[in-house]
C-alpha cells in the first residue's frame, strides 16, 4: 500500500466524500486503497466540519448548494468537467475531472487524464497531490476552454453510445445482433487512437462510393427514418473528413 501524497501537504484532518452514488463510492474506494484518511462518501448537506478537504461528487445541479452547506476553512473541490470554480466561493476551491466513465465502486482511475484547476496555489497542490494518489495525469483547463473541454468528452463518450445505439436498432432489422458489430467497432476506436481521425477513416464515404451511401440512406429512411437527419449530418461530416484525409495523403512526402 502507498504513503498518500496528500500527507506532503500536513494535513491536520482526513478528505470528505460528499455524494454516494457511483462516482463518490469509487473515489473512496480508490482513496481508501491509497492510505488516505477518509471520511464518507457522506450525503448532500454534511457540513465539513471534521475534514480539511471535501470533495463534492454530486451532480453538478447540486454543486453550489452543497458547497454552502460546508463549514468556512475547508479547500473544496468538485468533479466537474462543465463547471469552473465559481460555483464553490467562497471556499478555496479546486477541481478534478477524469476523463472517465465510472460505471461502479471498482473503478480504476490509473492512466486516466483528469482537469485540474485551483484558485490558489494550495489549492491547485491538491488537486495535483489527488491526482497523484489516484495515479491520473494532470492536464490545466482554463475557464474559457471549459465548455469546448467538456462538449469533447461528451462526444467522445456519449455521442458515441447514441451512434452505436442507432448502428444496434439498425442491424436488429436485418436480425444481426449487437454483438457482431462489438469487433468492427473496437478495432475503429483502436485505430482512431493510434493514427487520428483522417488516418483511421474507412468506409463508403471515404471512397467516394456515393451508389452505396444512397443505398444505405433509402435504408434509414425506410427503417429508422427518425434517424434520417443525423445520418445525412454525419455523412456531411464524414465527407469532409475523407476531404482531409486525401488532402494529408497528398500533402505526404
Amino acid at each position: 500500500m502507498k504513503t498518500s501524497s496528500l500527507a506532503t501537504l500536513r494535513l491536520d484532518a482526513p478528505v470528505l466524500i460528499v455524494g454516494d452514488g457511483r462516482m463518490g463510492r469509487a473515489l473512496a474506494a480508490a482513496l481508501t486503497a491509497a492510505a488516505v484518511p477518509l471520511i464518507g462518501p457522506a450525503p448532500r448537506g454534511e457540513n465539513g466540519a471534521d475534514a480539511g478537504i471535501v470533495l463534492l461528487a454530486v451532480p453538478d445541479a447540486a454543486i453550489a448548494a452543497a458547497a454552502r452547506a460546508l463549514a468556512p476553512g475547508r479547500l473544496v473541490g468538485h468533479l466537474s468537467g462543465a463547471l469552473d470554480l465559481s460555483v464553490l466561493a467562497p471556499h478555496e476551491a479546486f477541481g478534478i475531472h477524469p476523463l472517465m466513465t465510472v460505471t461502479g465502486a471498482g473503478a480504476s482511475f490509473s492512466g486516466v487524464t483528469a482537469a485540474l484547476a485551483g484558485t490558489t496555489p494550495r489549492a491547485h497542490a491538491v488537486a495535483e497531490a489527488l491526482a497523484d494518489v489516484l495515479g491520473v495525469t494532470g492536464v490545466i483547463v482554463h475557464d474559457d476552454d471549459r465548455a469546448a473541454y467538456h462538449a469533447a468528452a461528451s462526444i467522445a463518450a456519449n455521442f458515441l453510445v447514441t451512434l452505436e445505439g442507432m448502428a444496434e436498432d439498425l442491424a436488429a432489422t436485418a436480425g444481426v445482433d449487437r454483438e457482431a458489430l462489438v469487433p468492427l467497432v473496437r478495432a475503429a476506436v483502436d485505430n482512431w487512437a493510434e493514427r487520428g481521425a483522417a488516418s483511421a477513416l474507412t468506409g463508403p464515404v471515404s471512397r467516394g462510393d456515393s451508389a452505396t451511401v444512397d443505398r444505405q440512406r433509402r435504408a434509414i429512411a425506410e427503417r429508422l427514418p427518425d434517424r434520417l437527419a443525423l445520418f445525412d449530418a454525419l455523412v456531411d461530416a464524414t465527407r469532409d473528413l475523407a476531404a482531409a484525409q486525401r488532402a494529408g495523403t497528398a500533402a505526404a512526402p
